[in-house]
Formats: structure tokens, C-alpha cells, sequence
């Protein structure tokens, strides 16, 4: 089973929480539903099943779904921060950012691999943010210049 928070409302005071819910069966069968978290409520707002549900099936859905959804909705305490999110770690910048583009450059050639993928992997940056950090790293004496300067 997996619950995904689809989207979030505040109006004034109050937050309302939409949930993707969804749980798939060995068999091939499937229910997906919408939950919605209101104050102190939880709610199922809308269900599909496939094949579809017999009544007392749809009679024990929220016991089903009620110790996914209250882990899925339950809000760290106030006392507690959540750490901040970043779409990628920390990394060294600067010189130091450029030469540790060199050295996984010169290991991916070393192992056959593809040195901008490994660079792209190592980084977290683009296909041209990895280039562009490759040839600072050049420029900088930390590899190879690509051409002879005339």
C-alpha cells in the first residue's frame, strides 16, 4: 500500500490534506482512493476499485486504510523543526568542487565509463553544468587541456 500527500489548502488557521492512496493486490487488483484530512478528520472522498467492490468489502475500507493513512497524516510535534529539504547534499564548491570533477572524471576513464555521467552522478548537476565544471577543471591544471594550444 502506498499514501502519497497530493496537495495541501490553508485557509486562515486550518490546513486541508489530500491523499493518494493505493494499494495494489498479488492477484492484479487495485483500489485507489482519495482521502482527505479536514481538522480532525480523515475522510475517503472518492474510491475505484478494479474489480470492484463488494459491499461489505467497502464496509471494512476504513479499517484498511486507517493505520497507513494516520501515519501518513500524522504531523511531526510543534517542539520539533523539521530539517530544512534540499533537492541535492551539500557539496564542496570552488576549487575544491573542481577537483573532485577531476578526479571522478580520471576514474571513470580509468574504469571504461562514461566520465560526464560520473560527473553528472557525482555533482547532482546537469549534462551542461558537468561539462562546464569539466572544462574549469581543465583550465584550473587539475586535467588534461582537451587540444593542443597553438
Amino acid at each position: 500500500m502506498s499514501v502519497r500527500h497530493t496537495w495541501a489548502v490553508r485557509v486562515g488557521d486550518t490546513t486541508t490534506s489530500w491523499f493518494d492512496v493505493r494499494w495494489m493486490f498479488p492477484d492484479g487488483a487495485r483500489i485507489d482512493a482519495l482521502a482527505v484530512l479536514c481538522g480532525d478528520g480523515v475522510r475517503v472522498e472518492d474510491v475505484r476499485a478494479e474489480p470492484a467492490l463488494s459491499l461489505d468489502d467497502l464496509s471494512v475500507l476504513a479499517e484498511w486504510l486507517e493505520n497507513p493513512l494516520f501515519e501518513a497524516c500524522v504531523r511531526p510535534p510543534a517542539d520539533r523543526d523539521p530539517a530544512p529539504r534540499r533537492a541535492r547534499p551539500a557539496r564542496p564548491r570552488g576549487s575544491e568542487e573542481r577537483r573532485l570533477v577531476a578526479h571522478e572524471y580520471r576514474a571513470a576513464r580509468q574504469e571504461g565509463a562514461d566520465p560526464v555521467l560520473a560527473v553528472m552522478r557525482a555533482t547532482g548537476h546537469s549534462r551542461r553544468k558537468a561539462l562546464r565544471l569539466i572544462g574549469q577543471a581543465r583550465d584550473d591544471g587539475f586535467l588534461t587541456p582537451r587540444r593542443a594550444r597553438r
